[in-house]
This record gives structure tokens, sequence and C-alpha cells, in this order.
């Protein structure tokens, strides 16, 4: 071997090492990364092991989002109320420190499938019938109550489905009025403040009924908009008549956006979050 050819082959083998160590440095770095991050509050991005510990820790509230697939008008997709509730689900549970989400239940009564009616007489949404709706509700709240957990939470982001919720929870809690294990709450709080607080807000900000709406909407757009914009259509909202109930809008969405949905976000966790609390202290 040559002089040359070996120092060749000596500046080869240094930076071969140089590699290997910066390998090694970037694979700690991200194992370190990865044990940093926030555990998930998702049960089914969990363990069985994790649950069972998270609950033996404290965790002992299940929050129960519901969504609901249905038409939300051309410009916002047909999941919007599930990734919604699954995102506000989050923020509640992170808030209260104490609690887990379950997956969210995404299929809800939507209307008579056959003559269709209500938002059944649109492409793509998914209705059954509201017995099953509560059967599912009901045989939830009893696998958690199994689990260990004391409160279970329904999280409704649709409202036509608030007084199933109530009638589940009265069930629940009437066969169990001795065992004080577990309690069922129908947080109607969610889904009100929508109705209330959030329109209040976006009056006082010079927006009319008439744009605010009642589906698809001014409000309901900007909530959307607040949470994934994905899941707006900006070309199909540009041309979205200003109220077309026979596209399923009512209201007039153009003006919504993501700064105006966040306020209403805010409005939903805080009340959310207060309104559980004072639950959890009533079933203790």
């Amino acid at each position: 071997m040559t002089r040359n050819t070996a120092r060749s082959a000596g500046t080869i083998a240094v930076w071969l090492v140089r590699v290997a160590i910066c390998g090694w440095a970037a694979c700690c770095f991200l194992q370190t990364a990865q044990a940093a991050t926030p555990q998930s509050n998702q049960i089914d991005e969990l363990t069985w092991t994790e649950v069972r510990d998270r609950v033996a820790a404290g965790a002992t509230t299940m929050l129960i989002p519901i969504g609901g697939t249905e038409q939300n008008g051309p410009h916002m997709v047909l999941g919007k109320h599930n990734v919604r509730v699954r995102i506000l689900a989050d923020a509640i549970a992170h808030k209260l420190g104490s609690a887990l989400v379950a997956p969210v239940v995404a299929y809800a009564p939507e209307g008579s499938i056959h003559p269709p009616a209500a938002h059944m007489r649109f492409t793509g949404t998914i209705s059954i019938p509201e017995a099953t709706f509560e059967a599912l509700l009901e045989a939830a709240a009893r696998s958690f109550k199994q689990h260990g957990f004391r409160d279970v939470v329904f999280l409704g982001d649709h409202g036509g489905y608030q007084k199933s919720e109530q009638r589940v929870a009265a069930k629940l809690n009437k066969e169990w009025a001795k065992d004080k294990a577990c309690r069922v709450h129908a947080l109607l709080d969610y889904y009100q403040v929508t109705q209330t607080a959030f329109v209040a807000t976006l009056r006082s900000a010079g927006y009319s009924d008439y744009e605010i709406g009642t589906h698809a909407g001014l409000a309901d757009t900007s909530l959307a908009l607040a949470v994934d914009r994905s899941l707006v259509r900006s070309d199909a909202l540009a041309a979205t008549a200003k109220e077309s109930r026979r596209d399923g809008v009512y209201g007039d969405p153009h003006r919504a956006t993501a700064e105006l949905g966040q306020l209403g976000i805010q409005q939903i966790v805080q009340t959310s979050v207060a309104a559980i609390r004072a639950l959890r202290l009533e079933s203790r």
C-alpha cells in the first residue's frame, strides 16, 4: 500500500466514524424527543395497560365525543362533526388533566332513510335509528364503568341527538342509583354554548342572524376553519349562494374565518371544563 493510499484509507475511516457518531446522536435525539412528547389522551392511541395505569393514577373521567356523518353544504366535508369533536374533546381532556377520550361516535340519527328526510336527502349522509344510537352510547358507558371510570361524559357536537344523550344518562344513573362507582353525564353545555354565547359574540362583532345561520352558515363554517382548514373547500365556499337550503346551507358562510371560529372554540372548551368539574363534584 502506498503512502497516499494509506492516507486516503485513514481519511475514509475517520469519515465513517464521524458518520456513525452523528447517526448515534440523531437516534438519541429522536428517542429523547419521543420520550418528552406528552402521552396521548385518546384511548385508541394507547395500549390497554397504559389506559389501566392512567385510570389507576386518577384519570377516571371518560369523554365520549359524538359527531355524525352528514352533509354540510357544498363547502364543508361530511365528517366535520367528527373531526371537530375529537379535537375539542382532546383539548377539554388536556385542561381537565384527569380525563381520557374515547373514539368518536361517527354514526348518528340523521333522518329517515326511506323515504329520505332531513340530511338523508343529501348523498353521503349516514343515518342510524335512534334506538340503535342510544344502545351504542349505553353499551359504551357500561364498558367504561366496568374498567373503573367514575364519570362518563357525552360530548355531542350535533343538536339532533341531545335528548338521546339525556335519556341514556338518566337510564343508567337510575339503574346505578345505589352504586356510587360511576355516573353518566349528558353535557348539554358543550353544544348549547355554540347556540348562545358564540352567537352573541358574533352578533356583537356585527354579524347578522341571517349570516350566522343554523347549519353550514358563518358560525358553523368558522368553527370548522378554526379546528382544521382542510374541512372547508375555499373554492366551493366562494361559489356558495348566500343561503341555499336546496344545497343544505342555512345561513351565509362567506365571511367565515378561523379567527371568528377560535372565539367559539375557546368558549366551548372553557364552558365544558367548568361544567365537568362541577358535575364531578356533585357525583362524589
